[in-house]
């Protein structure tokens, strides 16, 4: 069992359980996906950006669809395959917020908002990523 988050990890076979609420890294990746889905709405509707926009929508909803592939993994090497392209999809959103932020199509404060969630997204991946490495 191992701490980090105020949340404790608990690796049985391949299988990681994270204790208190539900598991942490599955709400937050899906929440993310939600905001990624309604950001998308509107830079394609009121910005009319279209090629960025549908980047960001794909790497950022795919952070969450590749937890969700992991938490149902075959096994211990399959669950964190998994984990590591909702890592890899997880760097690319963070490019195409600041690549959105930088072209003037998202402000600071609505890319900084995104990026931190990524960020966020990202120590909690790489944490788990480091318990199953060390256990």
């Amino acid at each position: 069992m191992f701490t980090f988050f105020n949340y404790e990890l608990v690796i049985t076979n391949y299988k990681l359980l994270i204790m208190k609420k539900d598991n942490i890294i599955q709400e937050k990746s899906y929440d993310f996906a939600v905001k990624i889905v309604k950001l998308y709405k509107r830079l394609s509707q009121e910005k009319k950006e279209f090629v960025l926009s549908k980047q960001l929508l794909r790497s950022g909803t795919s952070i969450g669809a590749n937890i969700e592939e992991a938490i149902g993994g075959q096994s211990r090497k399959d669950f964190y395959a998994k984990l590591t392209i909702a890592y890899k999809e997880a760097r690319e959103t963070h490019y195409w917020i600041r690549l959105l932020k930088d072209t003037g199509f998202l402000s600071k404060d609505t890319a900084q908002s995104f990026l931190n969630d990524t960020e966020e997204i990202l120590k909690i991946i790489g944490s788990i990523q480091k318990t199953i490495r060390n256990s």
